[in-house]
C-alpha cells in the first residue's frame, strides 16, 4: 500500500469518526434540538445573557420552509465544491502539461543514436 493511500484512508477514518462520535457519545441528548446550527446556538446564548436583545437587522431573504433552506444550502455547497474541483483540476492539468512539455524538450535535445536513453 502506497503512502498516499495510507494517508487517504487515515483521513477517511478521521472524517467518519468526526461524523459518528457525537452521535455515539450522545452529545446533545440533553437539548430539545441536539444538533442545531451555529446561528441557533448563538441566538439562544444571546437571549440567555440579554433577554431584551433586539437584532440590528433582519435577513434580506428568509426561505418559506426548512426544506427550501436546506436545498439552498446544499446548492451553495455543491457550487463551492465544483469551484474547488475546477481550481485543483486546472492546476493539476497545468502541472502535467508543463512536465510533458519539459520531457518533450529534453527528448528533442538529445540527438538520435547518441546512446542516451529516453525516459
Amino acid at each position: 500500500m502506497s503512502r498516499n493511500t495510507k494517508i487517504n484512508l487515515l483521513l477517511l477514518v478521521v472524517v467518519a469518526a468526526l461524523a459518528v462520535l457525537p452521535l455515539a457519545l450522545g452529545l446533545g441528548d440533553h437539548k430539545k434540538e441536539p444538533f442545531t446550527g451555529a446561528d441557533g446556538e448563538a441566538e439562544s446564548a444571546i437571549t440567555e445573557i440579554e433577554p431584551d436583545y433586539k437584532p440590528w437587522f433582519s435577513p434580506l431573504y428568509e426561505p418559506p420552509s426548512g426544506e427550501i433552506e436546506s436545498a439552498l444550502f446544499s446548492l451553495q455547497a455543491a457550487l463551492g465544491a465544483g469551484v474547488l474541483a475546477y481550481y485543483f483540476g486546472l492546476h493539476r492539468g497545468r502541472r502535467q502539461g508543463e512536465a510533458r512539455a519539459l520531457a518533450q524538450r529534453e527528448t528533442a535535445k538529445t540527438p538520435a543514436g547518441s546512446g542516451a536513453e529516453e525516459v
